[in-house]
């Protein structure tokens, strides 16, 4: 079985615990957000319709998860739901979406390979700092010591952010379910 191919019916499923109520109507934090393609990237400024969908960790061959990650609610996942923004990047772009982004509290240099090894038509944010997941309210929850955001995305125009999905479950759908949004309120 692939990274992509995962029984989800395996998987426990997140509950909505309200974590992201808030958020629709909300303006994106002022922060810079250091990039995989290099630089920073502030929300607060993207202009057009964006697309965000935050991420708790990307898994990495070198490297074995969290003990019980598949265990953790809506924790497994990020692999499936990165490729899925991959091959539905271009639809995205066809619905007008200026920008995507991934975002996780991952640091740029692990995000960097993420990218690399998935070929990522578009940039992975890092919040490793928790500047962004702290003034937004982001939901978390806690894995080997490890504060990592909870899996949501958000669909923003000029900056204020429109749509929510919460929780996102199975991460694979998720593409698919902002292209039914956009559809439906193109």
């Amino acid at each position: 079985m692939s990274l992509t191919d995962v029984d989800w019916s395996l998987i426990p499923s997140p509950s909505d615990d309200g974590g992201a109520d808030h958020l629709e109507g909300m303006a994106l934090a002022d922060v810079d957000l250091p990039s995989t393609d290099g630089g920073s990237v502030n929300l607060s400024t993207m202009r057009g319709l964006a697309v965000v969908y935050v991420y708790p960790m990307t898994g990495r061959p070198d490297r074995d998860l969290p003990d019980g990650w598949d265990d953790i609610p809506g924790a497994r996942g990020c692999t499936p739901q990165s490729c899925a923004f991959r091959d539905h990047f271009a639809e995205m772009q066809e619905f007008e979406v200026q920008s995507l982004y991934g975002l996780s509290v991952q640091d740029t240099g692990y995000q960097k390979e993420a990218a690399g090894r998935l070929h990522l038509p578009f940039p992975l944010l890092s919040d490793a700092d928790g500047a962004f997941g702290d003034a937004m309210e982001l939901p978390r929850f806690e894995a080997d010591g490890q504060k990592l955001l909870k899996r949501l995305t958000m669909i923003a125009r000029d900056g204020v952010i429109e749509q929510v999905f919460y929780p996102v479950f199975p991460p694979d759908q998720d593409a698919r379910n902002v292209i039914d949004w956009l559809r439906d309120n193109a």
